[in-house]
């Protein structure tokens, strides 16, 4: 006769063990109460985030990666194989590479500089400073980085006086000159937007320059100095380049 107290035998089932009560559940089988994976995307979301860094990230279906969203004053590094996205007026966009350890990052300032009082990654000084030393942070090193940079644009016929544009980027060239931080590629000035891709893991950059849809709105964004969003939702079309 069976012992009742014995552990209950299953044919073809294996060994089996508790769950609650007196259900069984056969080993190698999940337990109901253990929580599902997290994705990667999930877990980029639930960081911690430094102030300034880019808090917005989604899955890009072209390149079936992962992808950071950098606003203006923001920025973002990282070793990982994803995507790095911001879109720029007469703004200029510092993407930093360090061969050796694979970690890349990118900035995204609306001006060479401000009050001295006004720390934020909005100013070129600021945002430059930042970046390199997040990148440190990291695992590179200052004397194996090298830069691609982008934007500085006139998008606006009427803003020559301001200049905006070539002062971002005479800055940002002086800047990496006096860091001996060597631009292996840049695509800066002319009237275009531009979109610009970047993959902190290989270091290479992609650029699609933007059509003007929209003059008035970007009017608006060059006074304001807006969002990049605000941008990509008035320019279309444009080839893409690679960097």
């Amino acid at each position: 006769m069976r012992n009742l107290s014995s552990p209950l035998d299953l044919p073809g089932a294996g060994a089996v063990r508790p769950l609650r009560g007196n259900s069984f559940v056969p080993q190698g089988y999940p337990d109901a109460a253990m929580p599902a994976p997290v994705s990667s995307l999930e877990q980029l979301k639930r960081q911690p985030r430094q102030p300034g860094e880019a808090s917005f990230f989604y899955y890009d279906p072209h390149f079936q990666l992962n992808s950071a969203k950098v606003l203006p004053g923001e920025y973002f590094v990282s070793r990982d194989e994803m995507a790095i996205v911001t879109v720029l007026g007469s703004c200029i966009a510092a993407c930093l590479w360090d061969r050796f350890m694979r970690i890349g990052g990118m900035n995204h300032f609306m001006l060479p500089d401000g009050d001295s009082s006004d720390v934020s990654g909005r100013y070129g000084s600021y945002a430059m400073e930042l970046l390199i030393n997040e990148m440190l942070k990291l695992g590179a090193r200052r004397e194996s980085m090298q830069a691609k940079i982008f934007g500085g644009a006139q998008v606006m016929a009427n803003f020559t006086t301001m200049n905006v544009g070539e002062r971002n980027t005479s800055f940002v060239t002086e800047y990496l000159q006096t860091e001996r931080i060597p631009i292996v590629s840049e695509d800066v000035l002319d009237i275009y937007p531009r979109k610009v891709v970047f993959f902190p893991s290989t270091g290479k950059a992609m650029v699609k320059r933007l059509a003007h849809a929209h003059p008035e709105a970007l009017v608006q964004q060059e006074i304001t100095r807006g969002n990049a969003a605000a941008v990509a939702r008035n320019t279309a079309g444009g080839s893409v380049d690679l960097f």
